[in-house]
């Protein structure tokens, strides 16, 4: 491993997350002058919004927003962009830090232009982590359409194999760098903002609701991927257990919430999520029956509530007021049984459908992967921001769980407090 020194900046912010909580504090303070240093784990910026179909308010695919995005980070030269990094270690106080960033090799320099050949080379297949797995991708590959930095990637599985060969030989630019090393970047900075985002709480891990065992039985973030057009699927929403068009649905809320033995609050955007989802199904399937099991919805706001009550006017969608006991498929015909009893009539409900959604939670990112930095916890894993102190700051769904609008606000008043640090104002 090779390191390198940077210049002192000691005027400049380190947005730790390339979401679009980091995209909105990198471009707040950007284009007021200051320099900033935007760290992502990935190899493209969007976070879980470049994962989304859709996302509130105006359900308006990702392109919409994350576009305008790139484009002004690429004519900002104050903005530097560090994919496939990671922060290793900070040290020091506000006004002062010294942070160390590993990267990761991605193979494939900076002459890249996206012509696809090394895709087209290579024969060796790797799970599609932006499709949750439901996918293959090919050894080369653009995460998405519109990945930015707009660079292709070589997983790391290919390197030694022939397939590395094949797929350097199909480049015609010298981009392919298979012997490229992981490296370390010092970065002197006055502010840290962490950007780090969320992952969806492992539903495995919810012993009762089968998720792992039965097919038909996905997750709310694998739906809105099947969803896509970019998505395994493109866009056809289909059982997983033989790909033909579901005639009903159960959407389970609060699945791992408000619960004590997983996350003990509420995920804030998994009710409006499933009503959204609502719209996807009966886009393509008119007819289709949708059941969903709730415990309490909240629609946060006016708008979202006018968006619950259009739901909610569906003669084919069906609210059920219980906590889901347990959820089983039937080896015969692949069909789930969601049981739950009606906290309205006191009834014990079975109900077969054709597939179960779990609107699984909102986990911190910080959880499974703990920040290197003094920062301060609540007991579930969000940071506790330490205003008046300034220094490292938290944003977006690294703070609270949070959907993109209220994300966006909050990154901009990171974006002001972390230039209050630099400023001591």
């Amino acid at each position: 491993m090779t390191t390198e020194k940077t210049a002192p900046a000691s005027e400049s912010i380190l947005v730790v997350g390339g979401g679009i909580s980091g995209l909105t504090t990198a471009l707040e303070a950007a284009e007021v002058g200051y320099d900033v240093f935007v760290v992502e784990k990935n190899p493209y910026l969007g976070g879980r919004v470049a994962q989304l179909n859709q996302y509130f308010p105006k359900l308006c695919p990702p392109t919409c927003g994350l576009e305008i995005n790139f484009r002004r980070i690429k004519d900002n030269p104050r903005i530097h962009v560090l994919t496939l990094a990671e922060v290793e270690k900070i040290d020091g106080g506000p006004g002062d830090y010294d942070a160390t960033i590993k990267l990761s090799p991605r193979f494939v320099n900076e002459n890249c232009t996206c012509c696809g050949a090394c895709e087209d080379a290579s024969e060796m297949e790797v799970a599609n982590e932006f499709n949750f797995g439901m996918s293959n991708t090919k050894a080369a590959y653009l995460p998405f359409g519109m990945a930015f930095p707009a660079r292709y990637v070589i997983s790391p599985q290919a390197i030694g194999t022939e397939d590395a060969d094949r797929i350097q030989d199909a480049c015609q630019y010298d981009a392919v760098e298979l012997d490229m090393a992981a490296k370390t970047v010092n970065l002197k900075v006055g502010a840290v903002v962490w950007a780090t985002g969320w992952e969806p709480y492992d539903a495995g891990r919810i012993d009762n609701l089968g998720f792992g065992v039965y097919p038909n039985i996905i997750t709310n973030m694998m739906l809105e991927r099947m969803a896509a057009p970019n998505g395994p699927t493109c866009g056809v929403i289909q059982r997983p257990s033989d790909g033909q068009p579901p005639e009903s649905i159960a959407f389970v809320q609060c699945a791992g919430s408000r619960d004590e033995n997983h996350l003990p609050y509420c995920s804030y955007i998994c009710c409006m999520a499933s009503l959204k989802h609502a719209t996807y199904i009966r886009s393509r399937y008119p007819e289709a029956k949708i059941y969903i099991f709730y415990i309490d919805l909240r629609a946060p706001g006016y708008r979202y509530e006018r968006f619950y009550e259009t739901i909610k006017a569906d003669k084919n969608v069906f609210f059920i007021k219980g906590k889901v006991a347990e959820v089983v498929e039937d080896a015969d015909t692949c069909q789930v049984t969601v049981t739950a009893e009606n906290a309205v009539t006191g009834k014990k409900i079975y109900q077969k459908v054709d597939m179960v959604v779990l609107a699984t939670g909102m986990q911190p990112t910080a959880v499974n992967h703990p920040l290197p930095a003094d920062l301060t916890m609540n007991e579930s894993g969000f940071v506790i921001n330490d205003l008046k102190g300034g220094g490292m700051l938290a944003t977006g769904c690294a703070n609270k769980p949070a959907d993109v609008v209220s994300s966006n606000q909050n990154a901009t008043g990171m974006a002001l407090k972390a230039i209050q640090t630099l400023t001591g104002k």
